[in-house]
């Protein structure tokens, strides 16, 4: 600061200008949270009747989104995998298309089962 007598009266006004940010930040934070409630009230008001309908509730069990992403994966995997008499490794390939290794691994099964190709060891699908 200043080193003079005004150092006290800026730290002062600063004390001042804090409380009210303080208290404010803390009434955001209890209308957040009275949001959250409400939604997830709402949210299990709206699931009691569909499930005493018998209606499905969220996805089906298994059930596979199809993206444009992963059909363009899957076309790549096709044509650069060892696996499909392509000529680069399974780390290259996920390299080459971007994926992780998970995907990868259920993109190419995936393809595998579809074209015929080689057999595939996963135990759980």
């Amino acid at each position: 600061m200043t080193g003079t007598n005004v150092d006290f009266i800026l730290e002062g006004v600063n004390k001042y200008l804090m409380s009210p940010a303080k208290e404010q930040i803390r009434l955001a934070f209890e209308q957040s949270e009275k949001e959250v409630q409400d939604l997830q009230l709402r949210t299990k008001e709206g699931i009691e009747p569909a499930r005493l309908n018998s209606k499905q509730i969220g996805q089906k069990q298994r059930a596979r989104l199809t993206t444009k992403k992963s059909i363009e994966a899957k076309k790549q995997i096709q044509k650069h995998s060892k696996d499909f008499d392509g000529t680069l490794s399974d780390t290259d390939c996920m390299k080459l298309v971007g994926l992780a290794r998970n995907t990868f691994c259920v993109l190419s099964f995936i393809c595998r089962l579809v074209g015929g190709g080689h057999v595939c060891y996963v135990t759980q699908f």
